[in-house]
């Protein structure tokens, strides 16, 4: 009888306790986050973003691991009664980006990115993320009446290391993170700035695309502008190879059946007007829903690339790099955590939604151990979602009200896995 009781209490405790997250807390969440935006940092240069987290973790006295994967932190957080392993995971890198939008707490920082001096902002809304997750961490450690262990995952290189680095959630699996404790599980969010705040959508298996980094080196022949038939134009064969990538798309994947994208982000040839030179490389990206259409337009862009610049008198290299597996979530575990969203925010505002050609490298975790990823809410007050700035520009921003329901979100999820 009183073992029946006490798992009433405990599971009436756990539904309760979102009214419980005072605000004192919740206002710390956004300074933190105005101070990591305003002092953002490169991917694995993620340094003072580390030592912050550090002295945090440690002032709630968590164990903490520092220098994991380059710049990643790791706490250990236990509860009172053995159990099983929880992780929870946030990404910390910021984007080479200048930011340009009113917010008082805007990001002047500048950094040299590929040989360029470069803006640096937070304009995928990483350092929410973290703040959020600092929050969790306070609250769990000032109540750890759970069963078994918390792993909290401060993450580098979200957005990919440097060039000649390694670094990410792949890195960090590879040196262990998800062991010693072994995790059974683990969470992780992404804020969105076209979600309604309060509102949290979700997606069981796929809900973020597989990506592949790609690289077309073009060699051509180099000539007198004034005299084009005396070259072979690599810049002509470049075009021609773009406009065919995307026949790969239109006339070779079976769209009814999952999305698909090739995207060429770089494109870099020639130093001066009259010169038609003789090499060009094109950098890009493809995202996939399905393996077997990944491996098909994988095939099918190997075979087309050196084919056309054939055509035109060149030769053309293409290398493929694979940055990024498909992001999915356990059906199992994304049930359960569903029902956790619910108690925490609410029925109506967990949203089941379609899966997403953005990629997340979060998907490393998920290889490992079952894992649940989901969107959270930071549509700016007045804004129509049509209006929300995109990710990844200038001009992104997210409602500071998101965060409450972010670690509303992942305190709940976290009581819940842990209550058995």
């Amino acid at each position: 009888m009183k073992q029946i009781l006490w798992l009433f209490i405990l599971c009436i405790s756990s539904q309760l306790f979102a009214q419980k997250i005072n605000r004192d807390l919740l206002n710390k969440v956004i300074q933190w986050r105005h101070e990591i935006h305003q002092n953002p940092e490169l991917s694995n240069r993620e340094f003072k973003t580390a030592e912050k987290v550090a002295l945090h973790l440690q002032n709630l006295g968590i164990e903490v691991q520092t220098g994991v994967a380059h710049t990643g932190v790791v706490g250990i957080l236990k509860g009172k009664k053995p159990g099983k392993v929880l992780a929870l995971r946030a990404d910390m890198d910021a984007l080479p980006v200048s930011e340009d939008n009113e917010l008082p707490y805007r990001s002047k920082v500048k950094a040299i990115f590929s040989g360029q001096e470069s803006g640096v902002m937070h304009a995928c809304g990483h350092d929410t993320h973290v703040a959020i997750l600092m929050g969790v961490a306070e609250y769990l450690a000032q109540n750890n009446d759970f069963y078994g262990t918390v792993k909290f995952i401060f993450q580098p290189a979200e957005e990919g290391p440097p060039q000649g680095e390694k670094g990410g959630a792949r890195l960090m699996v590879e040196e262990g993170v998800l062991e010693n404790p072994k995790v059974d599980a683990i969470y992780g969010l992404h804020i969105n700035s076209a979600t309604p705040v309060g509102q949290v959508r979700y997606k069981s298996k796929g809900i973020m695309a597989a990506a592949q980094r790609f690289v077309i080196d073009v060699q051509g022949k180099q000539a007198h502008g004034s005299q084009p038939w005396m070259s072979v134009d690599p810049i002509l064969i470049s075009a021609k190879i773009i406009d065919g990538l995307q026949t790969i798309i239109s006339r070779n994947s079976e769209l009814t059946k999952e999305g698909a994208v090739i995207s060429v982000g770089s494109i870099h040839s020639g130093i001066r007007f009259n010169i038609i030179p003789d090499t060009a490389r094109m950098v890009g990206t493809v995202r996939t829903l399905d393996e077997n259409m990944k491996q098909k337009i994988i095939k099918r862009m190997q075979e087309m690339v050196p084919q056309i610049a054939a055509a035109y008198g060149g030769t053309a290299e293409i290398d493929i790099f694979e940055s990024a597996a498909l992001t999915y979530n356990d059906p199992t575990l994304t049930e359960t955590a569903v029902k956790s969203l619910k108690k925490a925010l609410g029925e109506n505002q967990v949203v089941e939604m379609k899966a997403v050609t953005g990629a997340e490298d979060f998907s490393a975790f998920q290889e490992k151990v079952p894992g649940f990823y989901f969107f959270l809410g930071g549509l700016i007050q007045g804004n129509s979602p049509e209006d929300a700035p995109s990710h990844h520009t200038p001009e992104f921003m997210v409602d500071d009200a998101g965060l409450e329901y972010g670690v509303k979100a992942m305190v709940q999820l976290s009581l819940d896995f842990l209550s058995k």
